[in-house]
């Protein structure tokens, strides 16, 4: 009989007691208590484990009536009786944010409200005797029973440790999981501004010259830029995953997916496991895995799916990609493909900057786990970066496949696909002029921009054809390089070349003389020499001449 597995299940003492089958991490208290860092923010990537973590810090650290010590006994930790001193030896605060994604500040304060009161109820102990004096007892039930407004809820952290210190005898330990989740809503929301204020002095009042505090631990998605949420706080410590430091106590290890495989009977499914879940790096700790892909596949008998996959949690992103510029669109086209971009990353996050500064997007991509490094980061260069693994790809098709079924009716969007493929032009050319317009909320194409934006609509419309046809863009073929070809899996079925020219507004020319003049490119110019070496008998030229948001659409048979 197998151990259960943990899917959604992030208590540590639930997960021991329980009989769950659990991944050592333990190790991160020792490295924790090497760094001696007083505040240390650790971002990383969406259900990485960050919260099973903190947990597992909780029950190790707290001082309490019910002893824990029995939960790492046997595990990593408990063989070094340097560590083993620590156990049980602290007053612990810790909260966990990652359910508070509201669409509004009022159920996000009422929420935060709720997690902050829910805390001093488990130290309500703190009422008793004469502790806290009368005036602080006010404040304490105030807290608790959620009747405080901002200014005191911004200082509960401070006075939550203030207190616990001076009723143990000991500097407090302060985890805060999920720092960041409200921020991602807040932002998509459009209430960040309020947030980010509230955040600030929440976090400075409870880690900034803190005398009551022992050691403080956030983990996160995102470092949030200095400025916004961490301004005057010098002791704190960033570990995102540019970082060598924790860079294995997060996500799973190729070591440990081979045990968790041969435990359940599954070692079979590790080659494909490693494609679809595997490409991660942290630091320079390569091949780690989405833990929450892995238990999940595992858990449905080794079924390959993008399990990581969550709609509400990529709302961000499809916002950010489906605005994104030319250059961003072309760059989104090389990684589909494979390849390999280069870009600044800034380990701080500003969010007001998103819509402005390319740099800020990228970052957010990679530390969000839907880009990852391609190998460790050079200070003072650009890093490399890659789609980590077939699953996050995958997603990205998903995303640019929702934004043409919402532009335009699914069935009409399938029939703009048959009818190209079967070579009936006039229904493409009609459809797809329709679809050009009716898609300006998603792709914006001002009148003087280029060629790219054109070439990046269209390759976002053809990912509903990977599963027949090779999908290739500014490849050699014959005597120049092509804009788009669709090379089929099967020899029989059609095949098509693509060449786009755009009009800008001061150009002498017409949409008709254009399209010509791609069709006379493509045969001049040998492109579909590529698709001849393949086999392919059925060749299909495509010319398209856009200007603005009219399109113009003629071919020719090779």
């Amino acid at each position: 009989m197998h151990k259960p597995l943990p899917i959604g299940v992030s208590d540590f003492k639930e997960v021991i007691e329980d009989g769950y089958v659990y991944v050592d991490k333990t190790l991160l208290i020792e490295e924790l208590e090497e760094k001696k860092t007083k505040v240390a923010l650790i971002p990383r990537l969406r259900r990485f484990g960050k919260t099973l973590n903190l947990s597992m810090l909780r029950y190790f650290f707290e001082k309490g009536e019910e002893d824990t010590s029995y939960l790492f006994k046997g595990l990593k930790i408990w063989k070094n009786e340097k560590y083993r001193a620590l156990q049980g030896q602290f007053p612990v605060i810790f909260i966990t944010r990652k359910d508070v994604k509201h669409a509004s500040w009022q159920q996000t304060f009422a929420s935060l409200q709720e997690l902050i009161g829910q805390e001093f109820q488990r130290h309500s102990y703190l009422l008793d005797g004469t502790i806290l004096t009368g005036t602080e007892k006010e404040d304490y039930l105030r807290i608790m029973r959620r009747e405080d407004g901002e200014t005191l809820l911004e200082n509960s952290l401070l006075l939550l440790s203030k207190w616990l210190c001076r009723y143990h005898n000991k500097r407090v330990v302060l985890l805060i999981d999920e720092y960041d989740t409200p921020v991602h809503a807040a932002y998509v929301g459009k209430y960040y501004d309020t947030l980010i204020a509230f955040l600030r002095n929440w976090l400075s009042a409870g880690l900034k010259d803190n005398i009551f505090l022992e050691r403080g631990v956030l983990t996160g998605i995102l470092r949030i830029a200095k400025e916004s949420i961490f301004s005057g706080l010098n002791n704190v410590s960033t570990f995102t995953i540019l970082n060598e430091t924790f860079s294995d106590k997060f996500g799973l290890l190729e070591s440990e997916v081979k045990e968790l495989l041969e435990e359940y009977g599954l070692s079979e499914k590790l080659i494909d496991m490693r494609k679809w879940y595997n490409g991660y790096r942290i630091g320079t700790s390569t091949n780690i895995y989405n833990p929450w892909s892995v238990l999940n596949c595992i858990a449905n008998k080794g079924a390959l799916a993008p399990y990581w996959v969550n709609t509400s949690e990529n709302a961000l992103m499809k916002q950010l990609i489906s605005q994104g510029t030319d250059d961003f669109k072309a760059d989104i086209e090389q990684l589909l493909k494979g390849g390999i971009i280069e870009q600044e990353i800034d380990d701080g996050v500003v969010f007001s900057q998103l819509h402005q500064n390319p740099s800020a997007v990228w970052s957010l991509l990679l530390f969000s786990g839907y880009l990852t490094l391609d190998q460790a980061p050079s200070y003072g260069t650009p890093c490399r970066l890659r789609i980590p693994n077939v699953e996050v790809s995958e997603l990205y098709k998903s995303m640019i496949l929702d934004w043409f079924n919402q532009s335009i009716h699914k069935h009409k969007y399938h029939m703009l696909l048959t009818s190209l493929t079967t070579g009936d032009i006039d229904t493409f050319s009609q459809l797809f002029q329709e679809f050009m317009f009716s898609s300006v909320s998603v792709f914006d194409v001002p009148a003087d921009e280029s060629e790219k934006i054109y070439h990046g609509f269209v390759l976002g419309m053809l990912i509903g054809l990977s599963d027949r046809y090779e999908v290739e863009s500014n490849r050699e073929s014959g005597l120049g390089r092509y804009d788009v070809m669709l090379i089929p899996k099967k020899s029989n079925d059609l095949g098509i070349v693509m060449e786009f020219k755009k009009i800008g507004r001061f150009e002498k020319t017409t949409l008709d003389a254009a399209v010509e003049s791609a069709l006379k490119q493509i045969e001049d110019r040998h492109y579909a020499q590529e698709l001849a070496d393949r086999g392919i008998k059925r060749i299909l030229y495509l010319g398209f001449a856009f200007e603005g948001k009219e399109v113009l659409i003629r071919s020719k048979f090779a």
